[in-house]
């Protein structure tokens, strides 16, 4: 049984999917106008692992992710950098250099960028356009002096419900009006779903009711016009950090079901909390605003990065210092030294005692409700001390790798990709365990000083060493 928290509800449900086998999922991508920041990248780890867990669930995935290539960031950012170019060009050449950083990023980061098809907000005006009208005919929607705008007055009088993910106080008319992609008082205002053309912005051609309305799409439609267009209405899970709760996904579900008798636009709303950096919010202004190029320059694997976001609850605010990173960067070699242990499996008539397979059912079963990576990370260690203390036996290595696998599988982390020792540094600890037997303390001394300035550990037992990388 595969469990979630729902926004929605609320409550954490049963997934059932839609459709037989397959769930489909729509998360929230980037805005391709700067490098993606940690909390972004939060948000796009714990998406993909989502993905992840309902694929350990037996199910298939149609995985969609949008790529918002058109909005104020964009427009304004391009305008920067580019102002000798059409504003068309300068909008191309800003989004798809970001849209590369992005795709590099959160492969480094272990998300599985196959198992997505990415869509672009300029690739999708059609379908936009197209729901805008739908809207507008409806008579959701209303033409003003610097576009066309989303009724939330008509839409609640429709007998729709405003405020299925949050609980907004105020209910707006069609005189408060927001014009930005992006606000943050939580009062229900109605939203831009097109912008006439400003001077010097890029212009798509669209025609309303005989009314001439070149401009761009507003953030919030493009996101409806993708989801549903790839996945139908409703779908299974809709993803994205909480920042989007209110009110991109609250306006989100407005659009698609209005004049509509579904009731919703997902079935599940997956949301992530906040990533935090030394207990406050991020913001360049404090400096203690993040992206992966840090990470790297502080010297750190992007995979621990994964590994601290999955160290804690997706449903818990996640708080970022460069000690804790440290400890998950630990946590990693700590795990990459426990899967090399494949390539030192004693030759044993009898195993060692340790219970696999059991391993292997709870952190299934941590998975499977709502996405326990906590438990499941921890039932992992308690497996991990055990062999480190005893040894892993040629009976339990076909047990062992499926445990290595899971770990990759849902995870991330390319455990089993692990190498092996070379067969002249197998020769010396040969050697050395022979020299110990002998108490020959100064040969065993220098052939472990000789393999530790190759990067080679070693941890001694009663009958043998155990390699592990320094």
């Amino acid at each position: 049984m595969l469990k979630f928290y729902n926004s929605l509800t609320r409550q954490i449900d049963e997934l059932k999917p839609i459709k037989d086998g397959v769930v489909s999922i729509y998360s929230c991508g980037p805005t391709v106008y700067d490098n993606a920041h940690i909390g972004n990248l939060r948000a796009f780890i714990i998406a993909d692992t989502v993905a992840r867990i309902v694929r350990l669930a037996g199910y298939k995935t149609k995985h969609v992710m949008n790529i918002t290539d058109v909005d104020d960031k964009t427009i304004g950012r391009s305008q920067q950098e580019h102002e000798d170019s059409s504003p068309e060009d300068a909008l191309k050449t800003l989004s798809t250099h970001y849209e590369k950083r992005f795709m590099s990023d959160i492969e480094a980061v272990g998300i599985d960028i196959s198992a997505i098809q990415f869509i672009r907000a300029t690739d999708s005006i059609n379908s936009i356009t197209d729901l805008i009208k739908e809207l507008y005919k409806a008579g959701f929607a209303y033409i003003a002096e610097d576009g066309v705008y989303f009724s939330i007055d008509k839409y609640i009088k429709s007998g729709k419900t405003y405020g299925q993910l949050v609980e907004l106080g105020a209910v707006a008319d069609t005189k408060a009006r927001i014009n930005n992609d992006e606000y943050d008082k939580e009062d229900a205002r109605d939203f831009a779903l097109w912008k006439l053309a400003k001077p010097d912005e890029p212009v798509w051609p669209f025609e309303l009711d005989g009314k001439d309305l070149g401009g761009r799409p507003g953030w919030h439609i493009e996101c409806s016009a993708m989801s549903v267009g790839e996945l139908g209405q409703p779908f299974d899970i809709h993803t994205g950090g909480i920042d989007l709760m209110f009110p991109h996904h609250e306006n989100e579900i407005a659009q698609s079901t209005a004049g509509h008798e579904q009731k919703n636009l997902a079935k599940f709303f997956v949301h992530n909390e906040y990533l935090l950096v030394d207990k406050t919010k991020m913001s360049k202004s404090m400096g203690n605003f993040y992206t992966l190029e840090d990470i790297l320059e502080h010297k750190f694997k992007p995979l621990s990065f994964r590994l601290f976001c999955l160290g804690s609850s997706y449903r818990t605010q996640a708080d970022f210092t460069w000690e804790n990173l440290a400890s998950s960067h630990n946590r990693l070699k700590g795990l990459c030294n426990l899967a090399a242990l494949q390539w030192q499996a004693k030759s044993d008539d009898k195993d060692s005692g340790i219970y696999i397979d059991g391993t292997i059912v709870k952190i299934n079963n941590f998975l499977l409700n709502d996405l326990n990576t906590v438990e499941a990370l921890a039932a992992l260690s308690e497996v991990q001390n055990k062999l480190e203390a005893s040894y892993l036996s040629e009976k339990q290595l076909d047990q062992f790798k499926e445990l290595i696998s899971l770990i990759d599988s849902v995870f991330g982390l390319d455990l089993g990709s692990t190498p092996d020792i070379s067969a002249d540094q197998k020769r010396d600890i040969g050697k050395r365990d022979k020299a110990r037997r002998s108490d020959d303390f100064n040969e065993s001394d220098k052939i472990r000083d000789q393999l530790k300035e190759q990067g080679i550990g070693l941890r001694d037992t009663s009958s043998s060493s155990v390699w592990f990388r320094l």
